[in-house]
């Protein structure tokens, strides 16, 4: 592979996918890539909480120096100014809390003030960058009756950039992993030639027992009177499922939030 040269701090391949993640978290997406065994080289992410810091430096210590921070405040036209190198794939997982049916859902409107409202954010990057390839995702609550004409506008929004999008609803536990999550899923592409293809879901395999660990350190228990408090919340509530594990050893999402829930089955205080 022939090296480019963009700026004393970046250097890439030719073959090498240039990826920018914002909102990153502890960056799913770039190990997603790891997976895959393709080569990428993270241009830039931008991520505020500490803990999730921590969590990317622990994984991705090579790219450390690269962390932009609040997504809000990035300058991206001078950044690009200083790295302009094309960018091949820009994901942006932004807050689902105020879309989320067991959040508040105080939506995401553009200039809300609310988390989910940094969804907007992204369109500075996407106006000043260009990258050829978006991917988003979020709860499956974007696309529910109160919040779909918000999906809709953001949509028509990347459409005046050129970009073609590709939708769909997916669940986890039809692509290989125990749990029932339902998550909307985007692909864009920047003057797209020909559509895109989700996967298929296959059959799954693996059951909630296959994943958890065998030996557990105590401080990852709940105490004595944690359970007591949560047996006695199912209690009234009158449910007699089992907490948060399915019939089918499919876990349910746990929530930590008793906002908009009716039963208990899947919260733990």
């Amino acid at each position: 592979m022939q090296e480019v040269r963009t700026s004393r701090t970046h250097k890439i391949e030719k073959d090498m996918l240039n990826l920018i993640t914002l909102f990153s978290g502890y960056d799913s997406q770039a190990l997603a890539l790891n997976r895959l065994g393709l080569p990428y080289d993270l241009a830039a992410w931008c991520e505020i909480d500490r803990h999730a810091i921590t969590a990317h430096n622990a994984l991705f210590p090579q790219w450390k120096d690269r962390n932009l921070g609040d997504v809000s405040r990035v300058d991206w036209a001078e950044w690009h100014r200083q790295h302009p190198q094309p960018i091949d794939l820009l994901t942006y997982s932004s807050p689902c809390q105020d879309f989320s049916s067991a959040g508040l859902q105080r939506g995401g409107e553009e200039g809300s003030g609310t988390r989910s409202g940094l969804l907007w954010e992204t369109e500075r990057a996407v106006r000043e960058l260009r990258p050829r390839h978006l991917v988003f995702e979020n709860v499956g609550g974007l696309v529910s009756d109160k919040f779909i004409d918000l999906f809709n506008r953001w949509q028509a929004r990347l459409n005046g950039y050129g970009y073609t999008n590709f939708q769909q609803l997916m669940n986890a536990k039809d692509f290989g992993v125990p749990q029932n999550r339902l998550r909307i899923f985007m692909v864009s592409i920047l003057d797209c030639q020909r559509a895109y293809y989700f996967p298929k879901p296959f059959k799954l395999e693996r059951r909630l027992k296959d994943v958890l660990e065998q030996n557990v350190e105590e401080r990852y228990y709940l105490s004595e009177a944690a359970v007591a408090r949560l047996t006695k919340n199912i209690a009234n509530c009158g449910s007699n499922r089992e907490l948060a594990v399915s019939k089918d050893s499919v876990a349910r999402t746990l929530c930590a939030s008793m906002a908009k829930i009716t039963t208990f089955d899947n919260y733990v205080e």
